[in-house]
């Protein structure tokens, strides 16, 4: 299982969001699961709530996605970073041929957009 979480996710996530904390437990003690944060949105994650960005690298069972040259040329076409590379990090790849789904508590924002959503609503 592949889960990105967006900066609502990752906001979330620092709140006490529980649905977020069982994901993020999940990635630490299942193999199978990754839990991935795209530096972008991790960023905008800690602007809206500071700290957000400390808390969520010292987990272990998440991975910073840094803005590579495909990555900032993808997000360079789109209004908000953060979304941007969020759904870029949730495309199809190699090592993800399903691609990813995107944990949000905005799931709103991606209507319309060819992502799977898992909304993280209490």
């Amino acid at each position: 299982m592949h889960i990105v979480l967006d900066d609502t996710a990752m906001a979330a996530a620092g709140q006490g969001n529980v649905l977020a904390s069982r994901l993020i437990h999940r990635a630490h003690v299942e193999s199978s699961w990754f839990l991935y944060a795209p530096a972008c949105a991790l960023v905008e994650a800690d602007r809206a709530r500071p700290g957000t960005a400390e808390h969520l690298v010292s987990m272990p069972g998440i991975t910073v996605l840094d803005l590579d040259l495909a990555a900032a040329l993808a997000v360079a076409r789109q209004e908000t970073w953060a979304a941007a590379h969020s759904r870029y990090v949730a495309q199809p790849t190699p090592d993800r041929p399903d691609g990813a789904i995107i944990a949000t508590t905005a799931p709103h924002r991606w209507a319309g957009e060819p992502v799977r959503v898992l909304d993280l609503t209490p």
